[in-house]
């Protein structure tokens, strides 16, 4: 293209932008081609002056421009407009005596005739030179912002913009500027607010009226909300009528403040009906559709009188209407919709409410039909406004109104019907005439030739089709509204509700191509003087503001242009509708003016893509047979050697006397072939302009021809769609022959080729303004947006297939032939078939296939663009690009055609009943094994199998030979779950396929090796392909991979199926991944109960990680399961909710509860709220578990079996009872201990809960003691016989020691307790039991465990912190477990330990989990009672034990229980190292003694820490209490006195102490009154103690607190100082009271309990029983 450009230069104008200009149409006419210093990129034209864009950016003016100074009279040649110089103007426009232009920035310069402000610019009459002129939008911001501009239109007194927000400004005079301005001129540039908010495309000025193209509002903007009230007179717009059973809705609202006195003598002209319309367009995309009634203009082409007409029309409409009699009442609310705009201020409402009435009244219908017509007062229109008020209004008054108005509105559904009715009427012909000249989509108005009386008040009745028939499918009916409305009508009515197709897609083809293709839905608004009709309202009113011209609208104009006193406007479909003034045959149709747009005419097949208008005459640029463009001309003959002075005088008089003659209809104008490829026509004043360029290296041509077959393939689209598919889906009979699926198809095809077609347009209209306006490649939107194109040709080639398969067409035929007739002429047309009489059916294939053979003339096109460039150019890669798309595409759907018309002859063929059940419409055949070529291995004798192999399932259909109907059953066997593998053939000579399915399995026999091969193949493919989403596009085996290359489709693979034999999974849905017939890898699995698993399976079972919902029905809530699965069962971990509201956690086997586990009962709230951990044995509680019942506020620890107390345990209440002994079927039998809250004892017999039954002894508080035998239930009266008994009164020793019983005999031992989940433990571990089993296996368990809940966790990420996936990271490294054992691997171990216990995704810390778990739950609420202390500690202490076997196990050479470590011999100094304080770093033994309690202790202790501690504290409450007592008296001393007090000896007493306020440089004596001060750091290591958890780390803070005793006593002595007892007792004893620790006792008590053994006589062993002797000391400390 470049290249192209430069090499311009030497020619004298280049090849590009080539300006011709000439006058007139008469063969001798002769262009005169202006020359300029570069290609002319547009050119605009007044009524004596020129303007010209040059590329570049410069204007050139030329002809008369009496504005200038230097001009005299003479017409100037083109100048150059130096104002202009240095910007880059990219579009100018000419008024009648002004000019203007756009830069790049969007900035207006005007300049010429300013008489009438039409420049913009307030005190000067004319304008010499372009001067800026400003659109300041004052809405947009505080400082107004300019608004950049798009485009300009001038008109001889004003001049309208259209800025870059799509919106009108206007300036200068007159009613055309659509301001509704007080005054004029307008000076300043001002909004035109009427078309706010609307997305305007185009703008185009005439002398005195205005054009505007604006885009539909798509289907969001409708819902905006409605303007309700008018602006100016804040009247309602909508007024709503009830009447009886249906309700009138009339926007007929007239607006007087908006009227302009009139320059005709009619009093007041129309205003627009007022400001709604600017808000909701007349023809919202959700309502408008194309009612076939629109399409046959049953005007005959003369001029005939309106009566014949209406004749026509009611004929028509009494032949589809129904019988008179149950129509009058449709009638009457027919008319009630049609009250719609009222375009004259003639009728008020009584009227219309009379005319109503009168309407009613008629019982022809025929007659009311005419009265419809014929009211020639006022307009009556069903506008859309209408329609989309009806939209709205629904909610208000709910889905009646809009049920009612369709339902009942007889002239729609009248309008509706009427093909069927004029072909029934008058036979085909009348069709035909109504089609002649009709090129489009309903594009021939029935609009009348007004008689000339009547051109001021006509009635344009193609207005009352306005709605289209999307509007009436898209609406519900209410069907109890419509009662009294005749059968017939609602059967009509109801039709075509059920075919619900958008024949015009709304919005763009492609959800996202909406912005990039032009638009197709567009209105054409018009305002301004309508004296000659050129607003094309149908009457020749002024309009004030911008009012739709209804009729244009779904015209899908695309171009409109003004002339003096007519306008013209160019639909995509290459048409041109005209109206205004035809004093000079400017209109091209007739001789007469028209008030309503009308088709100009122009021979078949002529299809116009560019307009323009001059002041009397008319320029089309059309595309002929080839695809030169030729020029049309309509209009005034300039005659020559008439100069245009003379011509302008004669404007003056009547216009019949014009100079010279004029056209009947467009004439050719026999030049425009020598011009080349002409792109733009202008025409302005008397002068024509045409701009073309060479034909360089064929690209231009190669442009011109794309864009013209583009454009005849649109307009053949339309055809069929407009002539053939839209007919055939209104036809009554269609509904009869075609079943509901067929017509589902039918509308789907329709849409599909809609879609097609509407692209297609699109495309042509961005074609088309790419030549007008850039002529490059780069904006071709097949190359940028190929993929629209192309899947909406799969798309809709899919669609034909699906129809065809089914026997669509076949049907079709009876239909066709009853709407065609026998001789399908217009089929045979279209179709383009070539073959001597075709069948129906055959006709209506080759026409649906048509659009198809469109992709290889995109092909042929984009080579032949491609060929114009350099091979190596990015051009010509992105046009062969694109090509080889385009080429492929067709390829492929050559072969979908091909594929449906094997599939569909076989179903021809093929026997009976089968075929209904297997025909689906995506369904394709690839191949059959009716030739025997296959049969099944082990067949019966006289069984018959056929294997049929589709694009989507394997059939295997079977029978009896000598049955009659052969094959009496068929499986469907999908391919996605199929697979299939060779037998391979050893030395037997059987060529056989395994087939695999998810339930059956069998062997299939080939003839051959060949058909073995081919079978094989194509199941293969065909599998691959069903698996890939390709099925659609199956190709039959003869045309598949011939290079032979396997097409081994994935043995393991992603699909669904549902099982149907009997068994587990009859009827479920499985949904996931398959590996070779068998579900593997995760799933979802649905059975038809609402059962639903979901998770991994493997080999066809469940198995791993899974969740399951079982429905309750009962209960009506679901049971839900969440946990580990083997073998089809639960079976591992998991969580049960059941949906009594019981939660279920722990261990489940072959589905049943097995192992440890937790089941919470009921809600805090509900009847039995209880919880149960411990070990269960095949879904029964059996072994030891705890037992909390809230209700009863008791907990149970103890043997269990089969769900009931059974063996030893011990009940706590929380009444402080408590009762250790045997239970048997869940109650307290035989013998047992029950203490109660005081000490009261009873050892003896039990029979029932707390009831004693036998013999006992009764102990009280005090010592006293019955013995005998006792009856009764405890706490409410006891029956005794027996013996009483004082033992203090007689000191006898000994029988005393015997009544003080000892707890702990009839529980539970601790080593007994939770074996469950140390087996658990063991079993992840691998060992069977615990101790046996390899370590090796057990570390890569631990592994692979670490790795899958890692695995599983990553799927949410959100359950793990940064921190723990660090410590997982780290566990993953299997530390070094085989070796000597130094100090260094201990270390590691322990750390291993502690990090191993902090995440329950390893065993160990599972355990650690669990029995922190069960801790809790059997020492906290109920069972924090003191006399379960000794039980406390020695779990604690069992659980050491365990625990380090497990370790001992994992780490094989660990010393047991207080073996040694030998210390390294070099580094002594670490038995100082803080780290290892969990021994005694002082012990004089050269090593470290293992212990479980040293090394599990600090992980163990500080989580069990809380409910032990209470238990210590509830047990040495008294002591405690008397010891807190003492420690606050004697607190209340100050220190002297204290030490003196305790006996500290003088010289321990720190005598000079900084007070801490000292004098400077003095010390001060300690006076006698301060307290706190002594041994301070002493005292707050010592507080510490509280702070820490296990012994050990207590120990070291005693041991700390005496170094810090003696550091302190060593700097009072200044020596070093050996400690007697004696002396340190007291100094100690001072200390610990001053610590104020609360619960000291507790503390001793518990590192007494817990403290490791080998350290019991070390010289922390020492240190703590100071402690104890000072704690005891403080007891009993007497204060004299």
């Amino acid at each position: 293209m470049e290249t192209q450009r430069k090499s311009s230069g030497d020619d004298d104008g280049g090849e590009r932008g080539l300006l011709h200009t000439w006058r007139g149409y008469s063969c001798s006419v002769t262009p005169e081609r202006l020359l300029l210093p570069g290609p002319v990129l547009q050119v605009a034209l007044g009524t004596r002056h020129g303007v010209l864009l040059v590329e570049g950016g410069q204007v050139y003016s030329f002809g008369e421009l009496p504005w200038k100074q230097s001009q005299a009279g003479e017409p100037a040649k083109p100048t150059l407009e130096s104002a202009l110089s240095g910007q880059r103007v990219v579009a100018v426009a000419a008024g009648s005596f002004h000019s203007g232009a756009v830069t790049e920035d969007g900035g207006v310069h005007m300049w010429g005739d300013n008489g009438s402000g039409q420049c913009g610019l307030s005190g000067l009459s004319t304008v010499p030179n372009p001067t800026p002129v400003a659109l300041l939008d004052s809405d947009a911001a505080s400082p107004p912002q300019t608004a950049p501009v798009l485009e300009l239109a001038c008109g001889a007194q004003h001049t309208l913009a259209l800025s870059a927000q799509r919106e009108v400004w206007a300036w200068g005079s007159g009613g055309q500027l659509g301001l509704g301005a007080a005054a004029f001129p307008v000076w300043k540039p001002q909004k035109v607010e009427h078309l706010a908010g609307r997305h305007v495309l185009q703008v185009a000025c005439g002398a005195s009226h205005s054009l505007a193209l604006v885009r539909c509002l798509s289907p969001q903007d409708v819902h905006r909300p409605l303007v309700d009230k008018c602006r100016q007179c804040n009247q309602l717009l909508f007024t709503m009528t009830d009447k009886e059973d249906h309700v009138i809705i009339s926007d007929g609202h007239y607006c007087p403040l908006g009227a302009e006195p009139a320059e005709g003598a009619h009093g007041l002209e129309a205003p627009a009906p007022s400001t709604q319309a600017l808000k909701t367009s007349p023809s919202e995309p959700v309502l408008c559709f194309h009612a076939a009634a629109s399409s046959n203009s049953l005007a005959p082409a003369g001029g005939a009188d309106p009566t014949q007409d209406s004749e026509n029309e009611a004929s028509a409409a009494s032949d589809g209407a129904p019988p008179a009699s149950d129509s009058d009442h449709s009638a009457r609310s027919g008319g009630g919709g049609a009250s719609g705009v009222k375009g004259s201020p003639y009728p008020d409402e009584q009227a219309v409410k009379d005319y109503l009435k009168r309407l009613s009244e008629n019982t022809q219908a025929d007659q009311a039909a005419k009265a419809t017509l014929l009211t020639s007062e006022g307009r009556l229109t069903t506008g859309s406004t209408l329609n989309s008020l009806v939209a709205s209004c629904a909610s208000a008054v709910g889905e009646r109104v809009a049920s009612t108005y369709e339902a009942l509105s007889l002239k729609r559904m009248m309008n509706f019907y009427l093909p069927s009715g004029v072909a029934r009427a008058d036979g085909p012909a009348a069709v035909a005439a109504g089609l002649a000249g009709v090129a489009g989509d309903n594009t021939a108005e029935r609009v009348r030739q007004e008689d000339p009386t009547q051109a001021k008040k006509s009635s344009s009745t193609g207005d009352i089709r306005e709605e289209e028939a999307e509007g009436l499918r898209r609406r519900l009916s209410l069907p109890g509204l419509l009662s009294q409305v005749s059968p017939r009508l609602l059967r009509k009515a109801g039709r075509p509700r059920m075919r619900a197709v958008a024949l015009t897609p709304l919005g763009g083809a492609v959800p996202g191509a909406h912005e990039v293709f032009p638009t197709l839905q567009t209105e054409v608004w018009s305002w301004g003087h309508g004296e000659h009709g050129q607003l094309g309202h149908g009457d020749s009113l002024a309009r004030l503001q911008p009012l739709c011209i209804k009729s244009l609208n779904n015209k899908e104009v695309v171009r409109v242009a003004a002339g003096a006193h007519h306008s013209l406007a160019l639909t995509a479909q290459s048409q041109v509708f005209s109206w205004g003034s035809n004093s000079s045959g400017q209109l091209g149709h007739m001789e007469s003016p028209s008030t309503v747009p009308r088709l100009a005419k122009l021979s078949e097949g002529i299809r116009v893509w560019d307009i323009s208008a001059g002041d009397r005459h008319t320029l089309l640029l059309a595309d002929g047979d080839c695809f030169l463009p030729i020029i049309y001309y309509s209009g005034q003959q300039v005659k020559e050697g008439v100069d245009e002075s003379h011509g302008q005088q004669e404007e003056g008089k009547e216009e019949e006397e014009q100079v010279g003659g004029y056209t009947q209809q467009p004439v050719l104008l026999p030049f425009c072939m020598d011009l080349g490829y002409v792109s733009n026509v202008v025409a302005g004043g008397q002068r024509c302009v045409a701009l073309s360029d060479r034909n360089v290296m064929g690209f231009i041509a190669s442009l011109h021809e794309l864009a013209s077959a583009e454009r005849k393939f649109y307009c053949k689209l339309c055809t069929i769609k407009t002539q053939i598919i839209r007919p055939l889906l209104e036809l009554e009979s269609l509904s009869s022959s075609l079943s509901p699926a067929a017509i589902g198809l039918l509308q789907t095809l329709a849409g599909r080729f809609s879609l097609l077609c509407h692209l297609t347009g699109q495309h042509a209209a961005s074609l088309t303004a790419n030549l007008r306006r850039v002529r490059d490649v780069k904006s071709l939107l097949i190359l940028d947006h190929g993929s629209i194109f192309l899947d909406s040709y799969d798309e809709y080639c899919s669609a034909v297939g699906n129809f065809q398969v089914m026997g669509g067409f076949q049907t079709l035929t009876k239909p066709s032939l009853d709407f065609f007739g026998k001789s399908p002429e217009l089929l045979k047309r279209l179709s383009e078939c070539s073959e001597e009489n075709p069948t129906m059916a055959d006709l209506l294939v080759a026409l649906f296939f048509l659009p198809t053979r469109h992709l290889h003339e995109y092909g042929r096109l984009l080579l032949k663009l491609a060929t114009c460039f350099e091979v190596c150019s990015d051009e010509y890669q992105m046009l062969q690009d694109s090509c080889s798309k385009f080429e492929a595409l067709a390829l492929q759907l050559k072969r979908k055609r091909k594929d449906a018309d094997y599939t569909f002859h076989f179903w021809k063929s093929f026997p009976g009943k089968m075929t209904d059940s297997l025909r689906k419409p995506h369904r394709r055949l690839i191949c059959e094994s009716s030739n025997k070529a296959l049969t099944l291995q082990n067949a019966g004798r006289f069984s018959v199998n056929w294997f049929i192999v589709f694009n989507d399932a394997l059939v295997h259909a079977q029978g009896v030979a000598p049955c009659k109907n052969l094959f009496s059953t068929h499986h469907v066997f999908p391919l996605a779950t199929l697979w299939v593998e060779p037998i391979p053939e050893e030395n037997t000579s059987l060529y056989g396929l395994k087939v695999i399915t998810p339930e059956e399995t069998f062997n299939l026999l080939a003839s051959s090796a060949m058909e073995k091969a081919k079978w094989l193949r194509s199941i293969n493919q065909a599998v691959e392909q069903a698996l890939s989403g390709t099925g659609q596009d199956t190709a039959s085996v003869s045309s598949s991979s011939g290079s032979g290359q396997k097409l081994e489709p994935p043995i393991s693979r992603t699909a669904s199926y549902t099982f149907y034999k009997d068994g587990r999974l009859k009827d479920a849905t499985y949904e996931g991944r398959w590996l070779a017939g068998k579900p593997n890898g995760r799933g979802v699995l649905k059975w038809p109960d609402g059962r639903i698993y979901t998770g991994t399976f493997k080999n066809g079972l469940e198995d791993g990680f899974g969740e399951f919902v079982a429905p309750n029905k009962t209960l009506n809530k679901a049971d839900h399961y969440q946990g580990h699965w083997k073998d089809g069962k639960m079976h591992g971990v998991g969580t049960y909710r059941y949906a009594s509201g019981e939660v279920y956690d722990g261990f489940f086997q072959d589905s049943m509860r097995h192992g440890h586990g937790v089941l919470r009962s009921g809600k805090l709230n509900t009847s039995s709220p209880s919880v149960f951990i411990g070990q269960w044995l095949q879904d029964k509680k059996t072994g030891y578990g705890v037992f909390d019942d809230i209700t009863k506020g008791e907990k149970y620890m103890g043997m269990w079996q089969d769900h009931l107390r059974q063996g030893t345990g011990v009940v706590v209440t929380q009444f402080g009872l408590y009762y250790e002994g045997a239970f048997k079927d869940n109650k307290m039998m035989g013998t047992g201990i029950l203490l109660s809250e005081d000490d009261t004892t009873y050892e003896g017999e039990f029979s029932d809960d707390w009831t004693l039954n036998g013999k006992g002894v009764l102990t009280m508080a005090n010592g006293d003691y019955l013995e005998g035998s006792f009856n009764g239930e405890w706490g409410s009266g006891l029956k005794v016989a027996g013996s009483y008994f004082k033992p203090h009164l007689f000191l006898d020793t000994d029988k005393d020691k015997t009544h003080t019983v000892k707890l702990g005999r009839l529980c539970v031992r601790a080593e007994d307790k939770w074996k469950a989940v140390f087996e658990e433990c063991w079993r992840q571990l691998g060992c069977e039991e615990p101790g046996r089993g390899e370590t090796g296996t057990a570390w890569e368990n631990i592994a692979v465990s670490l790795t899958t809940s890692r695995r599983h966790i990553q799927d949410s990420p959100e359950t793990l912190s940064q921190s723990h996936s660090r410590t997982l990271e780290s566990l993953e490294v299997i530390p070094q477990h085989v070796g000597l054992i130094t100090m260094e691997r201990y270390h590691t171990i322990r750390l291993y330990l502690i990090k191993a216990c902090d995440t329950p995704l390893h065993p160990l810390g599972r355990l650690l989990e669990t029995l922190v778990a069960v801790y809790r739950m059997t020492y906290v609420g109920v069972g924090a009672n003191r006399r379960l202390l000794p039980q406390a500690v020695n779990e604690i202490k069992s659980y050491l034990n365990r625990i380090f076997q497990i370790v001992r196990f994992l780490f094989p050479d660990l010393p047991e229980e207080g073996g040694l470590i030998p210390e390294p011999t070099t580094n002594v100094q670490d038995k100082k190292d803080p780290g290892s304080d969990d021994a005694p770093p002082e012990s004089p033994k050269p090593g470290r003694v293992v212990s479980s309690s040293a090394l599990l202790l600090p992980v163990l202790l500080p989580r069990l820490y809380p409910p032990l501690f209470t238990l210590y504290a509830l047990e040495k409450e008294r002591e405690d209490d008397v010891y807190w007592e003492c420690v606050l008296r004697l607190n209340k001393q100050p220190d002297l006195a204290l030490l003196a007090f305790l006996g500290v000896q003088q010289k321990f007493w720190p005598v000079p102490i900084s007070i801490p306020m000292p004098s400077p440089g003095e010390k001060q004596q300690v006076l006698s009154s301060t307290k706190d001060v002594c041994f301070a750091s002493a005292v707050e290591t010592l507080q510490q103690i509280s702070t820490t958890f296990t012994p050990s780390d207590k120990l070291q803070l005693i041991q700390l607190t005496f170094e810090e005793i003696t550091q302190e006593v060593q700097a009072l002595l200044k020596q070093d100082f050996l400690w007697s007892m004696d002396d340190l007792f007291p100094v100690f004893l001072y200390v610990v009271l001053r610590a104020r620790i609360r619960n000291l006792g507790s503390e001793v008590s518990l590192i007494e309990d817990l403290m490791d053994p080998c350290v019991q006589h070390g010289e922390h062993g020492i240190m703590f029983t100071t402690l104890k002797a000072c704690y005891y000391q403080i007891q009993h400390e007497k204060i004299t």
